[in-house]
């Protein structure tokens, strides 16, 4: 897509910015951490689950969004959690957590508008609460094929599957997600669709994108996840 739809111009990094190869057809930037804010999303009521709050069901002992959090934290210079209950369990973890603007239960784009809100860095990354295996180089994959492409919003793909809520985007897109919620809009595919997008393949981790939707996949994940440690 054109960088400069919808009316804005892509922020593009600054010249000069390094890359190095990471052993495939992308490469690594030295983006600095403290350019990035991660924003896990929490936001959800968990049906699938049985309406439980996903991010503090226990895998291995311990809250799912830990898990989460001990894997993406490391890769970004500030986290802000965003969760519609059990706010203060969210704030022992020691970060930032905020609230959708909108109601209902909005789903994830109103939990980006929420972290695109309160963060104060160029880019925001986004991850979901419920995935406990993300990539370690998430960040620095999407930001080398944000730079390169010229995008505004880098999205992670394994083989022909998008996956829309592992997204970096410029912090200069919120009036215009704002705008898209004003009007009704909902769907992430759908306002990812009026954005300079380019999707980063991930086939050499395409299980790290599995998520944890039911009770059965979270009796099924433990032995993984200690076969990562």
């Amino acid at each position: 897509m054109d960088p400069h739809a919808c009316g804005f111009a892509a922020a593009l990094p600054p010249e000069g910015t390094q890359f190095a190869p990471w052993g495939g057809p992308s490469a690594l930037t030295s983006i600095p951490r403290n350019d990035v804010t991660g924003i896990v999303l929490a936001g959800g009521q968990g049906r699938r689950m049985g309406g439980v709050d996903k991010g503090l069901v226990l895998l291995d002992g311990r809250p799912l969004v830990t898990h989460v959090l001990d894997r993406f934290a490391p890769q970004v210079g500030d986290v802000i959690i965003n969760a519609n209950q059990n706010v203060e369990h969210y704030r022992a973890f020691g970060y930032r957590v905020v609230t959708d603007a909108i109601g209902g239960f909005a789903g994830p784009l109103a939990g980006l508008h929420a972290g695109l809100t309160g963060a104060a860095t160029p880019y925001v990354v986004t991850a979901p609460c419920d995935s406990p295996f993300l990539p370690l180089d998430l960040v620095a994959r999407l930001f080398a094929a944000l730079a390169r492409e010229r995008a505004q919003l880098a999205v992670a793909k394994t083989f022909d599957q998008p996956h829309p809520v592992f997204a970096l985007v410029q912090r200069d897109v919120l009036p215009h997600l704002a705008s898209f919620l004003d009007s009704g809009g909902r769907k992430i595919d759908a306002w990812y669709a009026t954005l300079a997008v380019t999707e980063v393949p991930f086939d050499n981790e395409a299980d790290a994108f599995r998520n944890i939707n039911t009770r059965a996949e979270l009796e099924n994940s433990a032995q993984p996840l200690s076969n990562n440690r």
